[in-house]
């Protein structure tokens, strides 16, 4: 079961990136942004 939502929320991220950007730039914004998630998340 762990293992289908962890792909589940990669497919998802993966199509967020995808689709939320399209220059480098837009990349690293939304890189940045998931790690804001990631560590808020964390704590």
């Amino acid at each position: 079961m762990k293992r289908n939502v962890k792909l589940l929320l990669l497919m998802f991220v993966c199509g967020a990136l995808l689709s939320g950007c399209n220059t480098a730039r837009g990349v690293g914004e939304d890189i940045q942004d998931l790690g804001h998630i990631i560590s808020h998340a964390a704590s």
